[in-house]
């Protein structure tokens, strides 16, 4: 994946940004797309200004072309953490292990405590008062613009260090913000159809149609081994997925004909789909496959791996599928999440008569 590190410098008596690269033509092409970008012949580098509004232009063009960002103008990320806390941190991390919560949350958990613990140190100050924790708030995510799912992730990593401390969490009432309500983006059968036939690579072609039809999380379609196939019931048997649950979902007869044919050719040894040396294949390369299929179909959506199981949750609610078999295809805790499919479904909204349609143009 490719990576920017954004660098402090003063340029022209001013602060500004540096954006240094390894030379790339992609990369200086998208870099090129920054409102007031320029280049500096002194410092030999693509610069901006160093503001906050500059910031969230970078952060939202880098990340919607999946380019890692290595922010070294914030002060938080870049403080040094004492050798003591280092350990701290380290013994928190098992802790978290020990209570067997997943990797993801561990160490999602584990990097969040990392900045709160850096802007402890940045301001001297180890209380961990209801305050601290607001200003780290309002500094280290509002500020910046970050989302309010990544707002939330670290306020439960404060919580859990702070459980592991034994402080009593309860009476520090640290308020949640609320969840933004924003519609999955979905797409069409004829969408759908369109991505499939511009991927012309069996491996590519047999990973993005397992999604789709079986409605998988990437985490899922990406740990899943050949004994997971279960061909004479037609089910895909999902192991440990979210939550640490295990549920069956879809084999389609479609799509396994297609499996079939991707074994034989690659004939996997563990997972089902595995890299070069035999591992499990990235999240970061499937997702690269998706993006590159969306431009070549000409999609002009915001799409992500996780579109694909949004889109199957969809067309299955328009075919007249019951909501709670729905649920538990996907695997979720409440019907209030599968629900939300009922807001993008066409089926009753294409009833619905537009009073223009009586008017004459």
């Amino acid at each position: 994946m490719k990576k920017i590190a954004l660098v402090p410098i003063t340029h022209q008596n001013a602060k500004q940004i540096a954006l240094k690269f390894p030379f790339d033509q992609e990369l200086k092409s998208i870099v090129k797309k920054l409102t007031h970008v320029r280049w500096s012949q002194t410092h030999r580098t693509f610069y901006v200004a160093n503001t906050p509004d500059v910031k969230k232009e970078i952060t939202k063009l880098f990340t919607s072309n999946s380019i890692i960002i290595d922010d070294q103008t914030d002060k938080i990320l870049h403080n040094h953490l004492p050798e003591d806390k280092k350990i701290e941190l380290q013994r928190f991390k098992k802790w978290l292990i020990q209570k067997r919560l997943s990797s993801n949350t561990v160490n999602t958990y584990t990097e969040v405590t990392h900045y709160f613990l850096k802007y402890c140190e940045l301001k001297n100050n180890h209380d961990y008062s209801p305050r601290l924790i607001e200003a780290f708030n309002f500094d280290f995510i509002v500020s910046k613009n970050k989302s309010i799912s990544y707002q939330n992730q670290c306020i439960n990593g404060i919580k859990k260090y702070l459980s592991y401390k034994g402080i009593e969490v309860e009476s520090l009432q640290i308020s949640r913000p609320q969840k933004e309500k924003k519609l999955p983006t979905v797409l069409s059968l004829e969408e759908i159809q369109q991505v499939f036939s511009v991927i012309h690579n069996m491996k590519h072609k047999t990973l993005m149609a397992l999604i789709y039809s079986a409605g998988l999380r990437i985490s899922e379609a990406l740990r899943l081994k050949v004994k997971n196939i279960d061909s004479k019931r037609m089910l895909i048997h999902i192991e440990g997925a979210k939550g640490k649950k295990d549920r069956y979902t879809l084999l389609s007869p479609v799509f396994l004909v297609l499996l079939r044919k991707y074994y034989k050719v690659y004939q996997p040894k563990n997972y089902l789909f595995e890299n070069k040396e035999g591992k499990m294949y990235s999240a970061s390369s499937a997702q690269k496959i998706l993006k590159t299929a969306i431009n070549k179909a000409g999609i002009n959506k915001r799409v992500t791996l996780h579109t694909l199981r949004h889109s199957f949750a969809t067309h299955l609610l328009e075919n007249g599928t019951d909501l709670r078999y729905i649920q538990e295809l996907l695997g979720h805790n409440s019907p209030k999440t599968t629900m939300i499919y009922t807001h993008v479904s066409n089926n009753k909204l294409s009833n619905i008569k537009n009073p223009i349609d009586e008017m004459d143009f």
